[in-house]
């Protein structure tokens, strides 16, 4: 069966998760693993991640960074030496995997355990991995594999059902993927800290220089880029290589804080990200948005409500997402003018923000202009 097909056949998501399946199954394969940087936190692992694999590559090593989810292709979430992965490349790995494991194995993998192992077969051969997990952290997919350092973006909250309602369980089950050292961004929350010295974590918290913020404020890009290169050039540091920080923004992920016109797009979708992209969107900026049942919309919504005009909400066929009523009652009880959203005016200013999905859809809707950027 052809990649695709295969993908195709497999949930995104499961009803019932089995930590030990990963596990098991890594045990039945002789794999090659380069060293490996692992990326855990809440938000702006991405860019971390690209940013250090930039980094790498700048300085001549052979480099892969695994990301997730995609927004257009699957294809996004494996990028290889400065771009991502061919589907000639994938189909070759995915073939090869196919005779590696055994049918009953190939069967009960989820979509991003498949994946997961799909992606170290194209790394098998580069320098360096930059591996982020999902989201999760002790029993992530991508924790099963040796690595030589971890790096902890902002931790916040994010996916209460499978992490914990407090800040204290979540830093818990994210830091106890740490297996030798860690470099921690700086955090919102005491808690994160203290949790890693009760872990008895080695880990350093890495400062964000004001050179970083002024850089990327002349660039015109959000002020916590500061913050990923910093957690990025700390790494490459402990890895012993220098950078050039001014070479590294080219590496970026598309629709993390990105402007196109007069359009944000952002594929955020939890308190953290509303709260950094409402310091930096204008007053009256229309919010396109939608978001999935298990996100606290109505605190993003509150976030948002000082600098938005009205909400558009963009329809999304995904039995993940919120009931149109719901959301739509959160609104007036909010006080916030909503309708549907149609099409972009070029008069007014937009934030399209809730998820993957509401870009993805984003993308579709709005024609090949926004497909290329």
């Amino acid at each position: 069966m052809r990649l695709q097909d295969f993908l195709a056949s497999k949930p995104l998501f499961y009803k019932e998760f089995d930590p030990t399946r990963m596990g098991r199954a890594y045990k039945q394969l002789l794999l090659h693993t380069p060293p490996i940087i692992h990326i855990i936190g809440t938000n702006g692992k991405g860019t971390t991640g690209r940013f250090l694999a930039g980094m790498l590559r700048e300085a001549g090593f052979k480099v892969g960074h695994y990301t997730s989810p995609h927004i257009l292709e699957f294809r996004e979430r494996i990028w290889v030496d400065g771009k991502d992965v061919s589907w000639q490349q994938l189909e070759v790995a995915h073939q090869r995997l196919q005779k590696l494991l055994p049918s009953f194995t190939l069967e009960a993998l989820s979509y991003f355990e498949y994946t997961t192992f799909l992606a170290m077969l194209v790394f098998e051969r580069l320098d360096f991995v930059v591996l982020e997990a999902g989201l999760g952290g002790e029993y992530d997919a991508t924790s099963v594999f040796e690595n030589v350092l971890t790096l902890v973006t902002p931790i916040d909250f994010d996916h209460k059902e499978f992490l914990g309602e407090s800040i204290e369980a979540i830093a818990t089950t994210k830091l106890k993927a740490v297996q030798k050292e860690a470099l921690l961004a700086p955090q919102k929350y005491p808690e994160v800290e203290q949790v890693a010295k009760r872990l008895g974590i080695e880990y350093e918290m890495v400062n964000v220089p004001k050179e970083y913020e002024e850089l990327v404020a002349s660039e015109g890009l959000a002020p916590f880029f500061a913050t990923n290169l910093a957690l990025a050039e700390a790494g490459a540091k402990r890895l012993g290589v220098n950078v050039d920080i001014k070479r590294t923004l080219k590496y970026r992920l598309k629709a993390r804080a990105q402007k196109v016109g007069n359009i944000m797009l952002d594929v955020g979708h939890n308190p953290l990200a509303a709260r950094a992209l409402s310091n930096i969107i204008d007053k009256e900026t229309i919010l396109v948005y939608n978001t999935y049942k298990d996100k606290d919309y109505r605190a993003i919504l509150e976030i948002f409500k000082p600098k938005i005009k009205e909400v558009q909400i963009l329809p999304l066929h995904n039995k993940r997402v919120v009931k149109r009523e719901l959301l739509e009652k959160t609104l007036k009880d909010l006080k916030i003018p909503y309708r549907e959203f149609n099409a972009i005016q070029q008069d007014q200013n937009y934030l399209v923000f809730g998820s993957f999905s509401v870009v993805e859809e984003f993308f579709k809707r709005c024609g090949q202009s926004f497909m290329s950027i």
